[in-house]
């Protein structure tokens, strides 16, 4: 049964492993702020004692994003094994995304902004920048002088591909040796594919 109840009385899940860390868990709480209906549609689930079975993350967000109430749904005559399984299962992701239909007909600045891990393409950056604001675009790193490497490959056009891209957060750059205002500067734009260790912790691993 839906209903709407004062956030203090559900009860956050201390054993759902499932987590949302620093810059994730700021847009999560971003998007409740922008879009609190989104609750209603898509209430907490908990059981009969108001412990979250799903939606942990949502109520952590909910309590920083400052709302006194929150939408639930309480899922009654589950067994113990069956609130485990419904934790894991409500977290598991089955489907996959169809990444041509997003780039092309959604802007990746929202997509981004709504919480999907995708490569921004500047061109919305320049869509939504205000009159005389500078957009810098980053210059790719090179491979010289010479450097250790490892290389990961995948067919072109492909889903393996596609999933790169989104798994390394691979942004557009200036790919050859120009200057920022440089009369170069907007020749040579590609998509990112060197990285150092540095930055592949902090896209792939949160920063471990």
């Amino acid at each position: 049964m839906k209903q709407q109840v004062k956030i203090s009385k559900v009860k956050g899940n201390p054993n759902n492993p499932r987590i949302i860390k620093n810059d994730k868990f700021k847009k999560l709480v971003k998007s409740i702020q922008e879009f609190p209906e989104m609750l209603k549609l898509r209430p907490i689930v908990v059981d009969e004692d108001f412990m979250v079975l799903g939606g942990n993350m949502r109520l952590k967000a909910s309590k920083d994003a400052g709302l006194k109430e929150v939408w639930i749904e309480v899922a009654e005559g589950l067994t113990e094994e069956q609130k485990k399984e419904f934790i894991v299962k409500d977290n598991v992701g089955f489907g996959e995304w169809e990444w041509d239909m997003l780039a092309n007909e959604w802007d990746s600045s929202k997509l981004e902004d709504w919480g999907l891990d995708v490569w921004q393409n500047p061109d919305d950056k320049i869509d939504e920048a205000e009159e005389g604001e500078i957009i810098e675009v980053p210059k790719s790193l090179q491979v010289l002088p010479k450097k250790e490497y490892i290389i990961i490959i995948a067919d072109e056009d492909s889903l393996e591909w596609e999933e790169l891209k989104s798994i390394f957060k691979c942004e557009r750059v200036r790919t050859g040796g120009c200057k920022i205002g440089s009369s170069s500067d907007k020749v040579g734009m590609g998509l990112e594919r060197v990285f150092n260790l540095e930055t592949f912790k902090k896209r792939v691993l949160n920063g471990i």
